[in-house]
């Protein structure tokens, strides 16, 4: 696979970080640990027609949306990316993530795989990071510890899972959440190298030259 190239940055723009995997993977329990430990990372809230599960927030997790609600803000071309997932809706809205990488932070997206290539292709200088199990075992176990699907659901997520981890060739980065402080740091270290590289400060160094 080739590096991507980054196109036209705007000198102080954010980076979008789209944090992707499959169901059960952790990429909520892995977000919530980088927003307590990384206060300059803004968390990018998902819009879903699914319903709330015990100890979630409207406007903290997740956009929680009527299906008609959904299908309007589809229509009304609010959404940066939507997508269908196992009977329900998740879309990005797409005004906050305008605004807050114009204003210069780092914005972090956590969505499902479907979502994450279709952003790609609006967002080709994001930084797409795909999010693995240890194991296929372990992640079948960690829905069923959820305790929140039917065994028709488990086999249904499951299925998807494995055709969603072949599509890993189209990410930049790939970390497999084995601990959550691990895959933290690991992220981390990625937006950091992210922000050292030459074409993100090649403008600083052409307004020195044209000081000189």
């Amino acid at each position: 696979m080739t590096n991507k190239q980054v196109p036209d940055l705007n000198s102080g723009r954010g980076i979008l970080m789209v944090l992707s995997g499959p169901s059960g993977v952790g990429k909520g329990t892995v977000c919530t640990a980088l927003r307590k430990s990384t206060m300059d990372l803004v968390y990018s809230v998902s819009a879903t027609t699914r319903a709330p599960r015990e100890g979630e927030i409207d406007g903290v997790n997740y956009f929680f949306k009527s299906k008609e609600q959904f299908l309007e803000m589809i229509a009304n071309d609010e959404l940066l990316e939507w997508a269908e997932y196992v009977g329900n809706y998740y879309g990005t809205p797409q005004q906050f993530v305008e605004e807050t990488l114009a204003s210069g932070k780092d914005v972090i997206l956590e969505i499902e795989v479907q979502g994450a290539l279709k952003v790609k292709k609006k967002f080709p200088e994001g930084v797409f990071t795909f999010l693995l199990p240890p194991s296929l075992d372990e992640l079948q176990n960690r829905i069923e510890t959820r305790g929140t699907e039917s065994e028709e659901t488990i086999r249904n997520r499951m299925s998807v899972a494995q055709e969603e981890i072949q599509l890993l060739e189209h990410y930049d980065y790939a970390i497999v959440n084995d601990q959550v402080e691990t895959a933290c740091r690991r992220i981390q270290s990625i937006l950091i190298a992210e922000r050292c590289r030459q074409v993100r400060v090649l403008h600083k160094i052409q307004k020195w030259m044209d000081e000189v």
